[in-house]
């Protein structure tokens, strides 16, 4: 069946440069009701949920499209550390307190490693051997991660939701992230793929995009303890000027011609990067960090990679497999799962226990009626009895 046929009259499905039909295009729909249901008393408020994984998801292409003429440790450190600048001038004009204690200066510092250099340096080295789209997939992948640190450090409950969730990621992020023929053998029961080359994993972009998704949600966790010593907006402007050093520091050692074959609009690419997807995308969400449930936190996570997939799919032409698309998909909805799990459990309580609240109304009105009943019998009976009495 051809797909861009338009049999039916209605509508033609959204198409690539190609002419190819989008998938991702499909995703809008859903999304705008789903922000429509989870903010009906703001409308703005929707709008400022999702910037920051709108910001993220074109930021990510912005990077993939300037990294051939750069080097990754220092596109990673010009997106952090004039973002952070950036981010500390505001705080400051804002009247933010700044840290006072060498406690608040020490979980800085250790954000910065962990979420500033560390994060952003695998998420750069990861894309250059990876499409935009699928590398967003794999780093927001990180509320798998979070859910079991925030579980195990905060007592926050998993639950069979969550369970599930998570089993669903841990497939669909194989079958993003292992190469199509290794999968098809081991379904054939070939054990010749068991001999895949633990070299040729490490070696993968998918592999550095799952390491910076397990970085990106430490630094999740560790908000809350940053937060506890030092205002969150001061601490994300520090912890990006820091981890940014430390990045162009690694630059320096390792890396040449940075700057080198950057024209004006690989520079432009790195100013978007830079301003929209660092300094205001991270200045919001660890605001929102500090103030919400960790896990709910990230109930729009899955945008991210919805949106790095559609633009990277229409600006740069990036295509997945078919099984990748799967992945994807077990991907998103894992996510979701994870991130809506308490409402998902309670709104099943509600749905089987209301049939359970009106069986026991019944039996309540049962009850009432034959009480009633048996009260005008007694009255009966001794209204008889006294009227029989009087007779005699």
């Amino acid at each position: 069946m051809d797909l861009n046929s338009n049999s039916t009259g209605g509508t033609p499905p959204p198409t690539n440069a190609k002419n190819k039909p989008n998938p991702v295009a499909y995703c809008l729909l859903p999304i705008a009701l789903f922000l429509k249901r989870i903010t009906p008393e703001a409308s703005w408020l929707s709008s400022l949920l999702i910037a920051p994984f709108f910001l993220w998801g074109t930021a990510m292409v912005a990077m993939k499209g300037v990294i051939p003429n750069t080097t990754p440790l220092f596109l990673a450190g010009v997106r952090l550390l004039p973002a952070g600048v950036l981010v500390l001038v505001v705080a400051i004009l804002m009247g933010r307190p700044q840290p006072k204690s060498w406690l608040a200066w020490l979980w800085i510092g250790l954000f910065a490693l962990v979420d500033g250099a560390l994060f952003q340096g695998l998420l750069a080295e990861g894309l250059v051997k990876t499409g935009a789209g699928l590398g967003s997939v794999m780093i927001d992948s990180q509320p798998l991660t979070v859910a079991v640190l925030s579980a195990l450090l905060f007592g926050e409950i998993i639950g069979l939701w969550g369970w599930l969730g998570l089993g669903i990621g841990i497939l669909g992020i194989s079958l993003i992230s292992l190469p199509d023929e290794l999968i098809f053998s081991l379904l054939h029961g070939d054990s010749l793929a068991l001999e895949f080359t633990w070299q040729q994993l490490l070696q993968s972009g998918e592999l550095l995009m799952l390491l910076a998704s397990l970085s990106m949600a430490v630094g999740i966790v560790m908000i809350r303890l940053v937060t506890r010593y030092a205002d969150p907006i001061i601490a994300t402007g520090w912890h990006m000027i820091w981890g940014g050093l430390v990045l162009f520091a690694l630059s320096g050692i390792w890396e040449n011609q940075q700057w080198e074959h950057l024209e004006l609009s690989g520079w432009m690419e790195l100013a978007y990067s830079t301003i929209f997807g660092s300094a205001i995308a991270y200045g919001l969400f660890f605001y929102f960090a500090s103030q919400r449930n960790l896990t709910s936190l990230t109930a729009l996570t899955f945008l991210t990679p919805v949106f790095a997939l559609l633009f990277g799919n229409l600006l740069l032409s990036e295509e997945l497999t078919s099984l990748q698309w799967i992945g994807v998909c077990m991907t998103l909805v894992s996510i979701y799962l994870i991130n809506q799990r308490n409402q998902i459990t309670n709104k099943l309580k509600l749905v089987f226990q209301q049939p359970e609240a009106e069986q026991v109304q019944e039996l309540r009105l049962e009850t009432i009626t034959s009480s009633d009943r048996s009260e005008v019998s007694n009255e009966a009976t001794v209204s008889l009895t006294t009227s029989t009495a009087q007779r005699k």
